[in-house]
């Protein structure tokens, strides 16, 4: 200590000081609760170890109080190696207790609820493989695990450490037991457990929850009332930080529990994290004790925000991943600690649990007052007799839509749900799938090394004998190559390969033509390596079935990175053609919007094709039949402009136009960052190469719901033709309907073109909207959005617009948006009108206007793909907040490969 210098001295007084000042503000109810019974054992560990304020026991001490019990005395005791990844909070995970018999730990505890953490750390303990987890655990009469697999969870989770909380009931003179056994039938199978944690926790903590009711809880969809008492058992699924960060265990009210950031489970971006009020002085009482939640969760929060009109168009809402068929307690903090809201009624709102309301006038000052904590239980069951594993709870507060309240907006501070045990006793929920792993291809044998005694010169023969050996060879391979080569290329009959690149224009000679293959732009995988990316084409691995074949998610060579593999049926003559075409395409083609073809297999009569892996799946995933979570409005307008721009580069970007042919919600891509991109090239034609052929005639292909008429009529294929597919694309969004659906009400399919045309033009836009989108659409841009459509979808081919005039439409739709909700609108409109944009628009028109009457003049069209040049003006909104000309936010020439290819025009791009 006398060794240290003033300026560290300093430092450190200064950050004790500043610690100090926090937990003074905001801390007081840290350490509220003092649990009777709390107990820590470091599993594995022979020694006690002080962390956090509490002292955890090792269960291989010498008289250890905790020591397992077991029949067959074969577990063992075992440290993680020092190669693993990184060990979240050290203790318990540095140690395991480990064994393929049944084991179990007994706590003599005082009656009343507890709560059980197991701890655990998946990896390759001795001769225990981190893969052959397999166990069940057991525990006051209730299952809390079940053929449990740690390293799946943990895979699944992206957590190598992690814990499984659970909340059960002790009664008098009854002895704690937990047990654990592996799975019968399977000899490698073992059970493990890195540390054990046995708290106390006030009676009425979560048991006999309802607040304001000895009857129980509100049900959601159910008049009867939930009873939840101590004969229920409960896994914590989440608990959440509403607008706050991590909280640990040590910042707990003395109960060590963990609350995360919500940030993850937040499904809309218009949300508002409320600043956090550290000089309110929180108010507890009888209902809601100081101990029920740390204060770092009652002064943080998330508000919808305070423009009211865009508040009654979207729910606050966050969606948590659960086990399917259980019942599942969902319990919402609240505390009213803003300036602005001081009375009843000055902040109501609704509370929607699993898009079921719950409650219809939340008004958290009439609960609790100012400053003063409060939550509010309520009870869901997710029943699903399918054969899904998981599904999404949403949780969600809407603003009341009479405007009935001072401020339409609501508020949250935190999360807390709870599984809650089947009749049987029952908490455990299926493991989830396996995904698939990189397989390491066999490597060479091992090279044999050379005896000791052989002599220098031996050794010079042998490596110089072995140079001109291989030297030999591969001149002898090369000329064979070459041969060959030349004699499949004189096979063609114009003395061109039909796999040569688009354009012959540049290459005249059969060799340099040859260089430029596909095959030579785009990575050839061996049959090898596509069965051990697909584990021998694993049923398991599948990840989407077309009329292609099967599309199978792996991992090549080892790669980070999945790779989505797509098979042909083998004997499809039709795939053939296909197969060849999509190569052709995508080998030379590189977009930020346009899938990207990483490689072929052409091995052993199969074809297969390999692409960059899109983990959100497809756009029409995401709209109808399907349990994803809607999407909000502006990210549907970002899908689709970032759509509109890989068709743009299609037409435009190349030496000769590119038509996709197939254009539809089930090609259209998303990756992890919903960019979204065009997919499946296999029926894309190139356009025509004169300036005096307006069309390419072609046998007539394609969607049903998508095709368009004139090239049905006429079989004369055009660019305009992908143009009409995205218009039904387009309503696809909007609606939320297939191409091909169901009038509401009728049992008879239709054209959702004609039935979504049908409403436009009788001026009744707003009924055909997803009624997940009532409200969210500024009526500017949803004026906007659908004379796009609409005019996309003329059956004249030359009176529709170029994918450049979509392009900017839908930007200026998306900028309509964004201003609506800043309230500035007007201000694009009358920029729009000063010459900005077609002054045939009138952007003014109430919804439901009837857009045919100058949809044939939306945008300026011509029959060579012309219109608006790409940096086509729009109308932005700069720092100052007053709007100005620039040019669109998307820059094609950023856009655009600069890759060898000679039939990208613009070689800058990224």
């Amino acid at each position: 200590m006398k060794n240290m210098k003033p300026p560290l001295l300093l430092f450190i007084f200064i950050s004790v000081s500043l610690e100090a000042l926090w937990v003074s503000v905001t801390g007081d109810n840290v350490g509220a609760y003092r649990p009777i019974d709390d107990i820590a054992v470091d599993c594995g560990s022979n020694s006690s170890s002080p962390v956090g304020g509490r002292n955890w026991i090792g269960d291989a001490a010498d008289r250890s109080d905790y020591s397992p019990i077991e029949k067959t005395h074969s577990s063992t005791a075992a440290e993680a190696s020092s190669s693993s990844p990184s060990i979240s909070g050290a203790v318990p995970y540095l140690t395991a207790r480990l064994s393929r018999s049944e084991f179990a730990y007994t706590f003599h505890v005082t009656a009343g609820p507890k709560f059980v953490r197991l701890h655990f750390f998946p990896l390759d303990y001795l001769n225990f493989s981190r893969v052959d987890s397999f166990f069940s655990v057991e525990a006051a009469g209730y299952t809390l695990l079940r053929n449990f697999s740690a390293s799946l969870f943990s895979d699944k989770t992206s957590s190598p450490s992690f814990h499984k909380e659970f909340c059960l009931s002790v009664g008098e003179d009854q002895i704690l037991s937990i047990t654990f056994t592996p799975t019968p039938g399977n000899s490698d199978a073992y059970a493990f457990v890195n540390g054990i944690e046995v708290v106390s926790m006030p009676d009425s903590l979560y048991y006999n929850t309802a607040v304001d009711s000895t009857e129980g809880i509100k049900l959601a969809g159910q008049q009867a009332p939930y009873t939840l008492d101590t004969t229920k058992a409960l896994e914590a699924v989440r608990r959440l930080n509403v607008g706050g960060k991590f909280v640990g265990p040590v910042d707990d009210t003395g109960m060590y529990r963990t609350w995360e950031a919500d940030d993850e489970y937040v499904t809309s971006s218009d949300i508002g994290v409320l600043p956090v009020n550290t000089s309110i002085q929180l108010n507890y009482g009888e209902q809601v004790p100081n101990y029920t939640a740390p204060d770092l969760v009652y002064i943080t929060a998330r508000s919808m925000g305070t423009n009211k009109t865009i508040n009654l168009s979207y729910n606050l809402t966050w969606s948590v991943e659960v086990d399917t068929n259980f019942y599942y307690l969902v319990r919402l903090h609240f505390c009213e600690f803003q300036i602005e809201i001081n009375e009843p009624l000055d902040r109501v709102f609704r509370i929607f649990i699993d898009s079921q309301l719950v409650e219809d006038h939340a008004d958290v000052v009439s609960w609790s007052g100012k400053g003063v904590p409060v939550y509010r239980d309520f009870a869901v069951a997710l029943l699903d007799h399918s054969q899904k594993k998981r599904t999404n709870l949403s949780v969600a507060l809407g603003a009341l839509p009479d405007g009935s309240t001072l401020y339409s907006d609501a508020i949250l501070n935190g999360l807390e749900i709870f599984k809650i045990n089947n009749p049987d006793g029952n908490l455990a929920g299926l493991n989830p799938d396996r995904d698939p792993v990189p397989n390491k291809l066999p490597g060479p044998p091992p090279a044999s090394k050379a005896p000791s005694s052989l002599s220098k010169a031996v050794k010079i023969a042998i490596v110089a004998g072995g140079t001109s050996g291989f030297t030999i060879l591969s001149l002898l391979a090369f000329f064979l190559y070459r041969r060959r080569n030349r004699a499949k290329d004189s096979t063609s009959s114009d003395g061109t390969s039909r796999w040569g690149p688009l354009s012959h224009a540049t290459t005249k000679s059969t060799e340099t033509q040859g260089s430029s293959r596909p095959w030579d732009l785009c990575r050839h995988f061996s049959l090898k390596e596509i069965r051990a990316a697909t584990n021998n084409f694993d049923k398991g691995f599948i990840i989407g079935v077309g009329g292609f074949g099967n599309v199978y998610k792996g991992y090549v060579h080892g790669e980070a990175n999945p790779v989505a593999i797509k098979r042909l049926n083998q004997g499809s003559h039709q795939g053939l053609h296909e197969f060849r075409t999509e190569i052709e395409m995508l080998s030379q083609l590189r977009h930020l919007h346009l899938v990207s073809l990483v490689g072929f297999c052409e091995d052993a009569g199969e074809m297969i094709l390999v692409y960059d892996y899109m983990a959100r799946g497809t756009l029409s995933d995401h709209l109808y039949n399907t349990d994803n979570p809607p999407l909000p409005w502006k990210q549907r307008l970002e899908i689709c402009i970032g759509a509109a721009w890989g068709l743009h580069y299609l037409h435009s970007g190349a030496k000769h136009t590119i038509i996709h042919r197939d254009v539809k919600t089930t090609n259209i891509l998303l990756n992890e960052k919903w960019v979204a991109k065009v997919s499946d090239f296999g029926l894309s034609k190139v356009g025509p190469t004169s300036e005096s052929k307006t069309h390419v005639s072609t046998a007539v292909k394609g969607t049903f719901g998508y095709l368009d008429p004139e090239y049905y009529r006429r079989q004369r294929l055009t660019d305009k033709s992908d143009v009409y597919s995205f218009g039904v694309v387009l309503f696809e969004v909007l609606c939320a309907r297939p191409a091909a659906c169901r009038e509401p009400y009728g049992s008879e399919k239709i054209s959702l073109t004609a039935w979504a045309q049908s409403y436009c033009k009788s001026g009744s836009i707003d009924k055909i909207v997803d009624p997940h989108l009532k409200g969210a659409i500024a009526p500017e841009c949803l004026n906007k959005f659908c004379e796009i459509a609409m005019s996309c979808l003329q059956d004249e081919g030359t009176k529709r617009p170029c994918m450049n005039d979509v392009v900017w439409g839908l930007e200026f739709a998306l900028q309509l948006q964004v201003s609506s909700e800043q309230g500035l609108v007007d201000h694009v409109v009358a920029s729009m009108h000063d010459g900005e944009g077609d002054p045939s628009d009138d952007d003014t028109a109430p919804i439901g206007g009837n857009l045919m009457d100058h949809s044939d003049e939306v945008f300026s069209t011509n029959n060579s793909g012309g219109g608006k040049s790409l940096g086509a003006a729009a109308t932005t909104t700069s720092s100052d907040g007053v709007y100005d000309e620039s040019t669109t936010s998307y820059d094609s020439d950023k856009l655009l490969s600069g890759a060898v290819f000679s039939e990208i025009l613009n070689p800058n791009g990224r």
